[in-house]
């Protein structure tokens, strides 16, 4: 699952590059394209916004599966002490 927002993360951040890279280029003004430069900049920043939060979800789970393994593998490490 991490690595599955990691990739979502990813995507999202490259098409706010692209939108961001379209506001500052002339392909926005040119005649039949959407040329709003700020609706392209705020498409951007949205976009950017939405990959970070994706990579904190990635990050978050990371660590929370990880704490999970590691008390899994100290209880079954206690078990074994306990044991003749």
């Amino acid at each position: 699952m991490p690595r599955n927002l990691f990739i979502l993360a990813a995507s999202l951040a490259a098409f706010a590059l692209i939108s961001c890279g379209i506001a500052y280029t002339n392909i926005a003004q040119q005649p039949g394209s959407p040329g709003d430069q700020s609706l392209w900049r705020t498409m951007g920043l949205v976009l950017l916004l939405i990959a970070l939060i994706a990579a904190l979800a990635g990050v978050l789970s990371t660590l929370f599966q990880q704490a999970e393994r590691r008390s899994q593998q100290a209880r079954t490490e206690a078990r074994r002490r306990k044991r003749p």
